[in-house]
């Protein structure tokens, strides 16, 4: 654990924290809101949500541009919703829930051969990992039939790839303008 910390700087560590602070932060709002459209349709309004709060995680692969970077972001928020058990807390499987997005993404975009800066890294991540989301929060809670669960995928997929391109044109914007180094 110790060498996936010396991988990054103070100053990488310290945007990977705040992207996932905010990413909890930003959750509960998001999932109030899904939760009136997908509950009549009883598919877990995550599937819809996830793709605004998994941008942040996407974000974080973004801007630091290293490995892990995705990873490292769901594993403090991991931590924060565990020791502090505000929204979204699942207990010990917490560690499946908010650990497997950012090992999707990460695990892709090393597949990919780069980071997690262009367009298309971005969509795709962020689809991978709200994808993974869903599918994880199935496996552990809900346990969807088969049809409804795919239909869960289709919409994490598709606000997966909204959040992803969210998420490339802050990190464009941000690099652009030259507010991270």
């Amino acid at each position: 654990m110790r060498k996936l910390f010396n991988r990054f700087s103070l100053f990488e560590l310290m945007i990977l924290a705040l992207l996932a602070a905010v990413g909890v932060a930003v959750k509960p709002l998001t999932a109030a809101v899904s939760h009136i459209v997908t509950g009549p349709l009883s598919i877990p309004g995550g599937a819809l949500s996830g793709g605004l709060y998994m941008l942040f995680v996407i974000l974080g692969g973004a801007l630091v541009n290293k490995p892990w970077a995705a990873t490292m972001v769901c594993a403090i928020q991991c931590l924060m919703v565990m020791t502090t058990g505000i929204y979204g807390t699942h207990g010990a499987a917490s560690v499946i829930t908010y650990m497997a997005p950012g090992l999707l993404a990460d695990l892709l975009w090393l597949i990919w051969g780069t980071g997690g800066y262009g367009s298309l890294q971005c969509f795709f991540g962020c689809v991978a990992a709200n994808v993974a989301g869903s599918l994880a929060v199935n496996l552990v809670f809900f346990r969807l039939p088969p049809l409804i669960l795919l239909f869960s995928i289709i919409l994490a997929a598709f606000s997966g790839g909204i959040g992803g391109i969210i998420a490339w044109n802050i990190a464009k914007t941000l690099k652009k303008e030259k507010a991270l180094g």
